[in-house]
């Protein structure tokens, strides 16, 4: 069972809030902080960074407030029994979000959700938290935590969501401030591939997308997957597929023929045996 109380995305405060509540809530409260704040744990006041995240247990002990600038939280209170809550490796302690992106657009779905009750609300509230606090528990596994690591996850996200683009290391790494050796040492590090090779990747599945679905011609489609050089598209294809583009194409188009003429054969089987039936009546 999961009940949300209250649920907010992109709460902003001025530099004096703070939030207090002694005895805390019978419920949960999850946190994401979208900039530095001070909360109290054990006694003692500690800062936090921004893209980070607190889950607070019925019952503790809730205070933080604004680091001395505008303040700024997506915020869920919320009752549940399921396991994925119930037994989350951290609780009352802050810990870092490796995508915070990914968990802003959560906290906005839920809240839509909630606020448009409707008769599958709760499984569907029940599964986007579930999500939630899977990707939450990645920044709480990372062993070794950067502070670059949400900032890497969006390159590699703008990568393989525009592969179009001139990319290049010096490019990439004035993106995140980070000289080129650098960024791929964490790049690597963070996704076990370089920066080029996700390019490449991005780029080739596109282009195979185009192949089998469109009617672009191959120069076409290696000028919209970011090649200047149609020779230097076909190579590379051939490199990463083993065959050309235009003999993927024609792989592709047989490979649908066949599916076509599979589905149309098992159809004229099932259309004779109902006229076999109708027959024999």
């Amino acid at each position: 069972m999961t009940e949300i109380e209250f649920v907010g995305y992109s709460a902003v405060h001025p530099s004096d809030f703070i939030y207090d509540v002694p005895n805390g809530f019978t419920g949960y409260l999850l946190l994401l902080f979208d900039s530095p704040s001070e909360l109290l744990i054990d006694g003692r006041l500690m800062r936090t960074a921004a893209n980070s995240a607190i889950l607070y247990t019925p019952g503790s002990r809730i205070y933080y407030r604004a680091a001395g600038e505008e303040y700024r939280n997506d915020w869920i209170r919320f009752r549940s029994d399921h396991s994925f809550v119930k037994l989350f490796p951290l609780t009352n302690t802050p810990f870092p979000v490796t995508d915070p992106e990914y968990c802003h657009q959560l906290f906005k779905l839920l809240t839509w959700e909630s606020a448009f009750f409707s008769s599958e609300s709760e499984a569907n509230i029940t599964h986007l938290l579930r999500v939630l606090f899977s990707k939450l528990r990645e920044g709480i596994q990372n062993e070794s935590p950067s502070i670059h690591d949400h900032e890497l996850i969006a390159l590699h996200k703008m990568i393989y969501n525009n592969p179009q683009l001139p990319w290049n290391i010096n490019m990439m790494a004035a993106k995140l401030h980070l000289s080129p050796s650098h960024l791929q040492a964490l790049y690597h590090r963070q996704f076990g591939s370089s920066c080029m090779d996700n390019v490449i990747e991005g780029r080739l599945r596109r282009a195979q997308d185009l192949l089998e679905y469109s009617e672009y011609s191959i120069r076409d489609i290696s000028e919209q997957c970011g090649y200047n050089n149609v020779e230097h598209f076909c190579r590379q294809f051939r490199q990463h597929n083993g065959c050309t583009p235009g003999q993927y194409r024609k792989n592709a188009s047989a490979g649908s023929n066949k599916r076509l003429l599979t589905h149309n054969t098992l159809e004229g089987r099932e259309f004779e045996k109902i006229n076999r039936n109708i027959r024999k009546l």
